[in-house]
């Protein structure tokens, strides 16, 4: 998905640009369920699984499961691995033990995959220092269930280990890499997917409960109580999750995404992780329609369950993991599809020739197709794990986003809309999109030149990292490589007005009032080349927007208002172009003139 994702967004960067230029809404996670936190059980299962030792054919001490761990994984490992050194070594050896034997009932399975088994173990447990095992076994998955026995060893562990005394000092360490690296991305993804749906989580389950209050020989009287269950989204960054993995486990109203602190939440994993969350109560509310079509699903899923036995039976968790794939493809084609749509219409609205807009136009179909057949690709992957609604879903919700409708509003017609002689055939009939897109992804990976010349802009490279580290607030590489390029392109305005908004931010931080205006004068001249290059070139009318607003706030900041409103004026010139700051000028005019 990255690969596609980078040579989309590169052939119509200036619109993922323009875009990504407009800070990303403010977003309370908490009032969309969602919270960043680290889980001390994991933390200690995954310590545990660390302290295990065994020899090489030299002899040598070797870690039993060795994972690719991130940069910051590796350094707290070897942190780790000094605060372990006095281990009990009668402990340490009964840990290495078990390992070594599941390894060995595991033959063929790789560490990492070994690994998701106990993390899922973890939350089987109960929170420390008890850790104690689950009162009911009976429903655990099997391959949970082979590693429960590892729970004993992990209590022992806590006990006996140092571990207990420095977990709050690692919660402290994980919590700084997340706040730094996950939770402007958690942000960006909760608005995109739930503006896409139009919705919002469910976060109480309300539930009636028959409870007997007396009983008598012939009589028993009850009482129904209603219950309220919260339901919560948990992104845990995690040290010593294997590097670019990322693990759903799901308790009854929790949905916990473990992954590295350094992960792209981009990732379909954890997207799919919070469409499910967002999905399941949904699908939930609508078991009375989905009982209508329930033998048509079944009959559906029962051919394809004679390829992947495998796959599970259950139609209402074929249908909600069916409109999860199909959200996700589409909600992902969607984005791209209208940004680039929209830098076409403006690089028409700009060509000096028809020739020119007829390459432009050529440009966008070809887009369009790929992003087609890689969609298309998608959900046949989807489709043959058992989500054999997804083509089903994608169509519809065509269809919800035009309208606009909340998807949750929108269920109970897409569900009785379904019919199964409609979806006889369908895998067949993208074969060759899938074709294509095989072929595509595989042209990626070679890394082939293109003759579109934009895809190598090394300025659009630099600023699709800058846009990342100014997210995560780690910006000095990325204004390294900016002044690097601003000798190779001194008339490039992106450059300045990145320049800008690092320089901005930088200040922020300071505290000291000289070293903090000398700050802000260095965004002033970046934002102030912008408009001069405007008066000798083109200059993307979004682009001379944002900085005019951007040069005004600082202009604010100096308490010279009369420059400050002339400059919000030039930007509301420019009308309410897509990826300006016009509202935000007409807040501040309005704001300033109030104050006068």
């Amino acid at each position: 998905m990255k690969a596609f994702f980078r040579f989309t967004a590169i052939l119509f960067a200036l619109a993922f640009i323009s875009q990504a230029q407009k800070p990303a809404a403010a977003t309370d996670l908490s009032a969309y369920g969602v919270r960043i936190e680290p889980d001390k059980r994991v933390i200690v299962v995954l310590a545990a699984i660390e302290a295990a030792r065994t020899t090489d054919n030299k002899g040598e001490p070797i870690p039993v499961i060795s994972t690719p761990l991130s940069a910051a994984g590796q350094e707290f490992r070897e942190l780790l691995r000094s605060d372990l050194a006095a281990l009990n070594p009668d402990l340490r050896q009964r840990i290495s033990t078990f390992l070594l034997q599941h390894k060995r009932r595991n033959p063929g399975v790789s560490d990492s995959e070994l690994v998701a088994s106990f993390i899922s173990m973890a939350y089987a447990l109960s929170p420390v220092p008890e850790l104690a095992d689950p009162v009911v076994t009976i429903d655990l998955p099997g391959n949970l269930l082979d590693v429960l026995d590892f729970a004993p060893l992990v209590r022992d562990f806590y006990r006996r280990s140092s571990i207990a005394a420095n977990l709050p000092e690692y919660v402290k360490l994980y919590q700084k890499e997340a706040d730094l690296k996950l939770r402007a991305q958690a942000a960006e993804m909760v608005n995109e997917l739930l503006d896409y749906l139009h919705t919002r989580p469910q976060l109480v389950i309300v539930e009636k409960v028959k409870t007997e209050t007396q009983k008598t020989k012939k009589t028993t009287l009850t009482n129904v109580e209603i219950r309220e269950r919260e339901r919560k989204f948990l992104i845990v960054p995690e040290m010593l999750a294997p590097a670019g993995t990322v693990n759903l486990v799901n308790v009854k109203d929790e949905y916990f995404v473990i992954v590295p602190p350094d992960s792209d939440l981009e990732s379909s994993g954890v997207r799919r992780g919070f469409l499910q969350f967002v999905i399941d109560p949904i699908v939930l509310s609508a078991g009375k329609d989905i009982a209508l079509i329930r033998e048509q699903v079944k009959a559906i899923l029962d051919e394809r369950r004679k390829a992947d036995p495998k796959i599970s039976p259950d139609v209402y968790l074929t249908i909600s993991r069916s409109l999860v794939a199909a959200i996700d493809t589409r909600e992902w084609e969607y984005s791209r599809l209208r940004a680039a749509t929209e830098q076409a219409r403006r690089k028409i609205a700009n060509a000096g020739n028809d020739e020119e807009k007829r390459r432009i136009s050529a440009e966008l179909r070809k887009l369009t197709q790929e992003l087609s057949d890689e969609a298309a690709l998608r959900l046949s992957e989807d489709f043959e794990k058992g989500s054999v609604l997804s083509f089903y879903f994608y169509d519809q919700l065509k269809g919800v986003e035009e309208s606009g409708f909340d998807i949750a509003a929108a269920m109970r017609e897409i569900i009785l809309s379904f019919d199964a002689a409609k979806e006889a055939g369908r895998f067949e009939r993208y074969a060759e999109a899938r074709r294509n897109a095989i072929a595509a992804r595989e042209e990626r990976k070679k890394k082939v030149e293109t003759s579109t010349s934009i895809i190598a802009d090394p300025v659009v490279e630099a600023l699709l990292t800058a846009e990342k580290a100014i997210r995560e607030k780690n910006t000095a590489a990325a204004e390294a490589r900016l002044k690097q390029l601003q000798t190779e392109y001194p008339t490039d305005p992106r450059l300045y007005y990145f320049l800008g908004r690092i320089a901005s931010l930088s200040a922020e931080s300071i505290s000291d009032p000289e070293s903090q205006k000398s700050k802000l004068l260095e965004a002033k001249v970046a934002f102030e080349n912008v408009i001069r290059l405007a008066q000798k070139q083109s200059v993307e009318p979004a682009l001379q927007s944002l900085a005019y607003v951007a040069l005004a706030r600082i202009y604010e900041f100096f308490d010279e208002k009369t420059y400050a409103l002339a400059l919000y004026d030039a930007a509301l010139k420019l009308n309410d172009i897509p990826g300006g700051a016009y509202k935000e000028a007409l807040a501040a005019k309005a704001r300033l003139t109030k104050e006068q």
